[in-house]
């Protein structure tokens, strides 16, 4: 079919640098599609290879997406709470934050933790906190999601000896871990080791779950931060995608076989942005991701290809500027979730881009996506926008976009390198300053920030207490712990973990009997860091 098209406005091109063209047509969709081994057209059905419209036959269908919500704060108890409040009003998956001090690796008593404790998220010390979290609550019906990188493999110990002293499987337990300490570099700076080191404590969770605790994922690998720092969409799931790779390798390199382990890893992705756009980013990786394990790994279970996700909205999504707008912005962030065939969403809170969520907050977040299964129909059928001349030619171009991105990490010496040596970070950040410059020049729209604002004074906002008497109480059941505890076990685990670093053995059976021995997390980051050392950014101008 040929279309006379007439002279158009000039170019429009999407976040990843790709053109839209005002009118697509099924010439688009044949000139945009990639060579496919297997034959077809790379579109397939749901539940089959390449997955391109969903790792399930049925998809939602079957079952909604899991429905998390973002959240700790202060200490124990007041998380465990908002876990239980969470929980009845419909949460089917937690996911958890933790204060800056616990994901760096320090005590709460410890000087550089002064006035972080509890701040941004829920402090932890010890099993004992760890303990407290989760009482109550019943973790083999209900998945829990750990925010948590550069002390992961600690607070992975601690959440399946929590879960072993009470009485569950660890081998029957589903969760997740973060742990994806590669993007830590790049994106959120909450790293302890260098770099070689923290991927190797990673590679030692996957191993160590593989055996262990086969139906936990223990690295949720995140594109999420690495948009938020400034990554186009493509470069999102390219840079995730080879940050993946390098950990496959390093388990592969240890013995295990591809199957026995890639089916628990998971990706955690970020959904703000133009609608058709991340619906396509999403369609193509997921297509991509599928051929990177089969054809570069020889995966033969179909499990082993599946790009299972996690989706939310991220903070450079919302805005303080007229914040009830975010309400609305939160709910096409959900549509795109829902359209892009997401197995959990984690979507965020109108009051997250200034404030920890709000219980009232997070009601309204998760109303909106039970709304959306419930009343607007997005459960009944699979990939719904699949067929569409527009929607196929993009996830045709966004796949051949992120294969283009991924060879060029692959010329530059590989993505560990990359981040080794600073040069992503830097690239990264100059494309946020970039951004930045767009938007404070009006190129780049943002409703109520540089187009249809209301002088109306300073928001608004309700920002969430923090509490000085929290981080007392945290000290005083530190202290509790560390005077009721076996001291000379405590000291002869700790020696096994820097025993089990220095000779190369994977550290987490020491990790967690250290953690049974009710050994802080300052005190096993310790005992790590005298074999590994701490990490110094590099700097690049």
């Amino acid at each position: 079919m040929n279309v006379q098209r007439k002279p158009g406005p000039s170019a429009v091109r999407n976040e990843s640098g790709l053109e839209i063209k005002p009118v697509y047509t099924a010439d688009d969709v044949a000139a945009s599609r990639l060579a496919e081994p297997e034959g077809g057209d790379g579109i397939g059905l749901p539940g089959e290879y390449p997955f391109t419209r969903g790792i399930h036959p049925l998809m939602y269908r079957k079952q909604p997406w899991t429905m998390r919500q973002y959240t700790g704060f202060g200490n124990a108890e007041d998380t465990n709470r908002r876990f239980k409040y969470l929980i009845a009003t419909g949460n089917t998956g937690l996911n958890v934050a933790f204060d800056l001090p616990t994901q760096c690796g320090l005590d709460s008593d410890d000087k550089m933790a002064l006035g972080e404790v509890g701040r941004v998220g829920m402090a932890i010390d010890t099993l004992k906190d760890m303990e407290i979290a989760f009482d109550g609550i019943d973790i083999e019906k209900i998945t829990v999601s750990l925010t948590i990188n550069g002390s992961a493999a600690i607070l992975i110990a601690m959440y399946l000896a929590m879960a072993e002293k009470r009485g569950f499987d660890p081998k029957k337990l589903r969760g997740t871990a973060q742990n994806d300490i590669l993007k830590e570099f790049v994106g959120r700076g909450t790293w302890i080791f260098p770099v070689e080191p923290s991927i190797r404590l990673v590679a030692d969770t996957i191993e160590y779950c593989a055996r262990e605790a086969p139906l936990y994922s223990p690295v949720s690998v995140c594109g999420y931060h690495i948009r938020e720092s400034g990554a186009n969409p493509a470069e999102e799931m390219a840079y995730a995608f080879a940050i993946a790779k390098a950990y496959i390798d390093l388990v592969l390199k240890r013995g295990l076989k591809i199957d026995e382990f890639a089916y628990r890893l998971s990706f955690n992705f970020n959904i703000f942005g133009q609608l058709f756009e991340q619906v396509c980013k999403f369609r193509a990786g997921r297509r991509h991701w599928a051929k990177i394990v089969k054809e570069d790994y020889g995966a033969t279970d179909p499990r082993s290809m599946w790009l299972r996700m996690i989706a939310g909205g991220g903070g450079s999504g919302l805005t303080i500027e007229q914040p009830e707008n975010n309400i609305v912005r939160g709910a096409y962030y959900a549509l795109i979730s829902a359209l892009s065939g997401a197995q959990t969403v984690a979507l965020c809170c109108y009051d997250e881009a200034y404030t920890i969520p709000s219980e009232y907050a997070q009601r309204v977040s998760l109303r909106t996506m039970q709304i959306l299964v419930e009343e607007m129909g997005l459960t009944e059928t699979v990939d719904p926008l699949a067929g569409s001349y527009y929607v196929e030619t993009m996830t045709n171009e966004m796949e051949r976009e992120i294969a283009r991105i991924m060879a060029d990490v692959g010329r530059r010496g590989g993505i560990v390198s990359m981040i080794a040596n600073g040069e992503l970070q830097a690239h990264v950040s100059r494309q946020a300053y970039l951004h930045q410059q767009r938007l404070e020049s009006g190129e780049f729209r943002k409703v109520g920030v540089n187009c249809h604002r209301v002088e109306e004074g300073a928001p608004k906002v309700e920002m969430h207490p923090f509490k000085s008497e929290d981080t007392e109480r945290q000290v005083r059941r530190l202290n509790e712990v560390r005077a009721s505890r076996d001291a000379g076990a405590v000291a002869a685990a700790l020696a096994a973990v820097s025993e089990a670093a220095r000779s190369r053995r994977n550290t987490m059976p020491a990790i967690v009997e250290a953690v049974k021995a009710y050994a802080t997390v300052g005190e096993i980051t310790r005992a790590l860091e005298q074999v590994f050392g701490r990490y110094q950014e590099p700097t690049r101008f």
